[in-house]
């Protein structure tokens, strides 16, 4: 069955909060279907597959346009040019959906939001497209390899050629690769309160598709649900969604029980729970974050996962709180980044940032790093995080603060690429205060 014209018109919505209103697109797609519960799985997996899809694609969706129309995107008005793009990445990437109902269901949609004059406009273009497909010219890899991955994965060129400088073609393709693929929910079991083998039984009874990770027992993979908040399973807190690289901070740590721990830049506070539970209920995980909004999450999430060895308090981290001096066992310090290792959960990101937000972030990172180190034990650990795979922000920065701070030794550090085990991009550097 077709899809009908209200979940395209739900698409456009999220499409336009996202490219023209700067919405953030986990953000805006959440709060639509929060709206729109009563829609059937097949018509919410739809919107979500074709928005999330657009949004991933659109610099190829965008080239392909330009071969066909005679007005550039750039200069199409922005209902058209969204409308365009969805019906494109249906036409490409939608077998399932007969190409004379997207390229019908386009031109209903524009008449519908005003532009009857330009129905023709978009039939004729997206007609063009479905005849022509086949023909679809890209960048030629040998002559101009940048320009190739930007096209075929979606990539702006700056942050190819940045990549360029760090990573070989073949990486640079297996993670734009990555970033495209469709991959299940990353969770991870609240053993605090039930065991991987309960909860696998549990979701299975309430019809979720689960697998288990080969490595971490207590992280799952999770396929064919609804929605999240629909699971009474996740509503009770039996787990905590979370990726696979981000678990691995608390593994890196050296958690024991007994210790404290703060993590000065907590929300949601994924890392801080995974730690009060690694500790079994004994010490405390003291969590803090620079908003009462973002603190407020932390605890809502303390209280869903039923955690007691642990607090949230608002507090900047580039501010240095003297009554924390030299207390912890542990520092977590998952910095705010650039985000360029989750484009796949956030393909925004990539058409938001830019190399001054990179320079501006590194500096950040420094700045906050400086402030908390203080508040490690002799003999403690800090664990400097990020979710990107911009070495600015992870090697140098680490090298810069082994240079300036030598109380500190490098244990460890791994750069985690997001075709590693189908997850998230992410940095993760263990520091010892000697």
């Amino acid at each position: 069955m077709t899809p009908s014209v209200n979940s395209r018109e739900l698409i456009l919505e999220i499409l336009l909060a996202v490219t023209k209103q700067e919405g953030y697109s986990h953000v805006v797609s959440e709060q639509i279907l929060s709206k729109h519960q009563y829609l059937s799985k097949q018509e919410r997996s739809f919107i979500t597959r074709v928005s999330q899809g657009t949004l991933e694609r659109m610099i190829e969706l965008d080239a392909v346009l330009d071969q066909f129309s005679k007005t550039p995107v750039k200069k199409m008005k922005p209902v058209i040019r969204c409308i365009l793009r969805s019906a494109v990445y249906e036409i490409l990437y939608m077998d399932a959906v007969p190409v004379s109902a997207s390229c019908n269901e386009a031109v209903k949609l524009a008449k519908r939001k005003g532009f009857t004059g330009l129905s023709g406009f978009v039939n004729g273009v997206l007609r063009g497209i479905a005849r022509g497909k086949a023909d679809i010219v890209y960048p030629d890899k040998k002559q101009d390899v940048a320009a190739y991955l930007s096209v075929k994965y979606s990539l702006p060129v700056w942050l190819v050629e940045l990549w360029q400088e760090s990573y070989s073609t073949e990486e640079i393709e297996a993670m734009g690769q990555s970033f495209l693929k469709e991959k299940p929910l990353c969770v991870r079991v609240n053993t605090a309160q039930t065991s991987p083998e309960k909860l696998m039984e549990r979701l299975q009874k309430e019809q979720v598709t689960v697998r288990q990770d080969e490595k971490l027992p207590y992280a799952m993979y999770l396929s064919g649900y609804d929605y999240l908040a629909g699971l009474e399973s996740f509503r009770d807190g039996d787990f905590y969604v979370q990726d696979l690289s981000s678990m691995l901070v608390a593994e890196y740590a050296g958690i024991k029980k007994g210790m404290y721990v703060i993590d000065v830049c907590a929300a949601p506070g994924g890392k801080s729970i995974h730690i009060a539970q690694l500790m079994e209920e004994t010490g405390h995980v003291d969590t803090r974050d620079v908003s009462e909004y973002k603190v407020e999450l932390i605890r809502e999430n303390i209280r869903r996962c039923r955690v007691g060895n642990m607090s949230a308090r608002c507090q900047d981290a580039t501010v240095l709180d003297t009554d924390s001096v030299e207390k912890a066992d542990v520092v977590i310090a998952d910095l705010p980044c650039s985000g360029l290792g989750v484009l796949g959960k956030k393909p925004d990101i990539k058409y938001r940032m830019n190399p001054t937000d990179l320079e501006s972030l590194a500096g950040l990172q420094r700045q906050i790093l400086d402030v908390v180190c203080a508040y490690v034990k002799p003999g403690g650990v800090l664990v400097y995080s990020t979710c990107t795979i911009d070495k600015m922000e992870n090697e140098q920065n680490v090298e810069w603060f082994c240079k300036k701070h030598p109380e500190y030794r490098l244990e460890e550090q791994r750069q985690i690429l997001p075709q590693e085990r189908d997850s998230d991009g992410f940095f993760i550097a263990r520091l010892r205060k000697e």
